[in-house]
């Protein structure tokens, strides 16, 4: 009799991990659909999650930026920054700060970061910004986040990468609304981007 109910429990608690397993992966793939699609007005766009001490990241942010020029699809960047880097984080707050004048002035902040990004370190970043700022004729304020809505966005951003299982800056998506069986493919290699683009842009 004890066999048996052990036998049961055994076949219920596998019977639960399943069901649990494919609950878990059906969120994961909800957000990864919902995440991984066009702004409003565009059929097609490249989706970017970066961290700006990310060297790569540095590296794919221009070819992201001519690809947007070339194709005329939109560029959607997400903050992902890192643990194992020590300023990432801080920049990507400051470069909120910018977004909240224009979203154009943050992501030239973010190039910019990146242009830059071999000389800065945490004592200097702060002395960057400044400097960028002043070019642009915009006050940075002592206290950029005081509230931390700014921090917020980019946890935000952090935690839907995770959701959707990120491991690695940058990892790019080429997305379209034209084919619902297939509408993201990542591009993995840099040296794919513009096919990948090509054939989403063809099905």
């Amino acid at each position: 009799m004890k066999k048996t109910f052990r036998n049961r429990l055994v076949v219920l608690t596998v019977a639960l991990l399943i069901t649990l397993g494919s609950s878990f992966y059906a969120l994961a793939q909800d957000t990864l659909d919902s995440v991984l699609r066009p702004p409003k007005g565009a059929q097609v766009a490249i989706i970017v999650f970066e961290d700006l001490q990310c060297p790569m990241c540095s590296r794919t942010a221009p070819l992201l930026e001519q690809a947007s020029k070339t194709y005329n699809i939109p560029v959607v960047r997400h903050d992902f920054p890192l643990p194992m880097h020590n300023w990432s984080y801080q920049g990507a707050v400051m470069a909120r700060y910018f977004d909240t004048h224009s979203k154009a002035l943050g992501n030239e902040f973010r190039d910019y970061i990146f242009a830059n990004q071999l000389e800065i370190n945490p004592q200097n970043l702060r002395a960057y910004a400044e400097k960028f700022a002043a070019a642009h004729k915009v006050e940075l304020p002592f206290v950029i986040d005081p509230g931390g809505k700014l921090a917020a966005l980019v946890n935000a951003d952090r935690d839907l990468g995770k959701a959707i299982k990120l491991d690695h800056t940058p990892t790019v998506y080429i997305v379209s609304s034209r084919n619902p069986n297939k509408p993201y493919v990542e591009v993995r290699d840099n040296s794919q981007l513009y096919l990948t683009i090509d054939n989403m842009m063809r099905e």
